[in-house]
């Protein structure tokens, strides 16, 4: 995985386990598991405007909240930028991962 994901885990990992009096991502953990995905939701949302409004630079600052959200969701599930990394190398190396849609889901 990219060795800045890596770096930034890295910081979410040390604010989880030394507090900092201003830290965000030290307040996420503070705040549970339920503040976190709220912001997994929002972020996810506004990665959605940003990229249907055509937005380039809005779209990639988005993403990049997102990522930081998920990276703190991560952590705080234990889970590893090298899990992540595992299971993308596991599936890229597959052929036929073509999935069977619902009807539904032609349109999407």
């Amino acid at each position: 995985m990219d060795n800045c994901i890596e770096q930034v885990y890295a910081t979410i990992l040390d604010r989880r386990d030394h507090p900092s009096e201003n830290s965000y991502t030290r307040y996420l953990f503070d705040q549970g598991i339920d503040k976190i995905l709220k912001k997994v939701g929002e972020e996810c949302a506004e990665t959605i405007i940003a990229a249907k409004n055509g937005n380039n630079a809005e779209t990639i600052g988005e993403i990049a909240d997102l990522t930081y959200h998920l990276l703190v969701l991560m952590a705080q599930q234990g889970i590893t930028p090298g899990d992540i990394s595992a299971l993308l190398n596991e599936r890229h190396n597959k052929s036929g991962n073509l999935k069977t849609f619902k009807t539904t889901d032609k349109n999407t």
